[in-house]
């Protein structure tokens, strides 16, 4: 596979956007992945500055990364959250990007409205097409559990920029299916992927270094390939959730998990 391998800041979620870039490129990746999501992991502001973007931009140079893509997840069911995913454009357009991931109900929510979704998804997807950017909603919470519950919203929402981004362990927690299985005929869905481990089941929140869970990466990477995705990847890790571990151990995972893909094909 030739896709860009990023490592995404979310994996430093107590830790600042300094000591994310530092561990990721030390890991060896080449990309990132950056968060802005507001109330939980805002490495990059949405309101950022031209100079704050400057000295952000600057900083990955030196640690010779490009970034790939921005998590800037909201709550799309109010208002509210629908004015935070257009700043997240934003941002997207002055960070030269073309994809924004995100999710129906932001990081939090799981009891989703559909209608209330419904009612603001194309706005938020017209406001985006305008910057040319792709809105990838991430599989999490209900409306979203599995990659094939998600393929028939995408279809029923029919804007060509509002595709999935597939997360090989939230189909395991919010969906209890297997990536493997759950992503067969999703390729035309596609528009990005989370690249993330499961030592556990359905509603089992442990997420270790990709290669250090029980997730088989060698044939979901595969399955990607013959679906013919050629999106971004990106390798998150969430651990047991709050508190994070030292930040040794997030370091040292991000460098198992990159050494890990790497075995596999990926760079």
């Amino acid at each position: 596979m030739n896709n860009i391998l990023a490592g995404h800041t979310n994996s430093y979620h107590t830790y600042g956007l300094d000591e994310a870039l530092e561990g990721i490129a030390a890991a060896g990746f080449k990309y990132v992945e950056l968060s802005a999501v507001r109330g939980w992991t805002e490495h990059v502001p949405l309101e950022a500055s031209d100079a704050q973007l400057a000295e952000i931009q600057a900083k990955l140079h030196r640690l010779g990364l490009k970034v790939s893509s921005l998590s800037g997840h909201s709550d799309l069911t109010t208002a509210e959250g629908v004015a935070l995913g257009k700043k997240a454009v934003d941002l997207c357009r002055k960070l030269g990007l073309d994809i924004l991931c995100t999710a129906i109900g932001g990081h939090y929510s799981e009891d989703e409205d559909k209608s209330a979704f419904m009612g603001h998804i194309h706005d938020l997807a017209d406001y985006a097409a305008a910057h040319g950017v792709t809105i990838a909603l991430e599989v999490h919470g209900d409306i979203m559990a599995s990659g094939q519950i998600s393929a028939p919203l995408i279809r029923e929402i029919n804007r060509d920029n509002v595709r999935i981004n597939y997360d090989t362990a939230n189909c395991v927690f919010y969906g209890g299916v297997e990536a493997v299985d759950d992503l067969a005929g999703l390729g035309p869905y596609l528009a990005h992927c989370h690249l993330k481990d499961t030592g556990g089941g359905k509603r089992e929140w442990n997420f270790p270094a990709v290669g250090e869970g029980r997730l088989d990466f060698a044939a979901i990477l595969n399955r990607l390939e013959q679906e013919g995705f050629s999106g971004p990847l990106s390798v998150e890790i969430e651990f047991s959730g709050e508190p994070w571990p030292p930040l040794e151990e997030v370091n040292r995972s991000m460098k198992a998990s990159y050494e890990h893909l790497q075995k596999l094909g990926l760079s």
